[in-house]
């Protein structure tokens, strides 16, 4: 059986990613294909422990926070009932929101980012994905988006902030752009001309 293909979204807090991934999950099903949606952290009691850290209602240092995605990250990948692997082996694409690029962004930024993309990039149960999918956004409009749609904000949802992990967001895909398929996509225009572009990179995928 052919095996499935895994493909990452990122971007900023605002960037549009829950939009695309429902529009490439969309066009999948109706090419015929099958489609896995999922995201980090997990529902897991582990990914319930990151979120209360994002939330605000626990504080935890940006390793310890670093340490947590990493085993909701494993868990992720091998876990039986749904876990990346079990879909990808099954011939069904996953397409992630958020993966260790938002890690090495978002801890990076105040954990020792070399220590975080070793523990990641080296951990054997950890699989690269196929594509992975940039939505760059400029961080005034992302901060604008969130302020519209939502009451509360998580601790790194900020714009000084959010220029630090974009930035870091850049470096981290420089180190890594001779070893992975990373995209970086316009997404400030409308989410049509973005979805067509989303589209475009997972044909391409396909047809390597």
């Amino acid at each position: 059986m052919k095996k499935g293909k895994f493909i990452v979204l990122e971007g900023l807090d605002g960037s549009g990613k829950g939009t695309q991934i429902s529009r490439l999950d969309e066009y999948i099903k109706k090419s015929g294909g099958q489609a896995y949606i999922t995201a980090e952290p997990t529902a897991s009691s582990t990914g319930g422990m990151i979120r209360d850290a994002l939330g605000g209602f626990v504080k935890r240092d940006a390793y310890e926070l670093s340490a947590l995605f990493l085993a909701d990250r494993i868990f992720h990948n091998i876990n039986p009932r749904n876990g990346i692997k079990k879909y990808l082996d099954s011939g069904i694409d996953v397409i992630c929101d958020r993966y260790y690029y938002s890690s090495f962004a978002y801890q990076g930024i105040d954990a020792d980012l070399e220590w975080v993309m070793k523990m990641n990039l080296e951990c054997r149960d950890i699989i690269r994905p196929d594509l992975c999918i940039f939505l760059d956004v400029d961080t005034e409009l992302c901060d604008k988006r969130i302020a519209e749609n939502r009451f509360d904000r998580e601790i790194y949802e900020n714009i000084e902030t959010q220029k630090k992990i974009r930035s870091r967001f850049f470096e981290v895909f420089d180190r890594l752009k001779d070893s992975e398929n990373i995209c970086v996509i316009n997404a400030s225009r409308s989410v049509e001309d973005v979805a067509k572009d989303v589209i475009g990179l997972y044909d391409r995928l396909m047809h390597q």
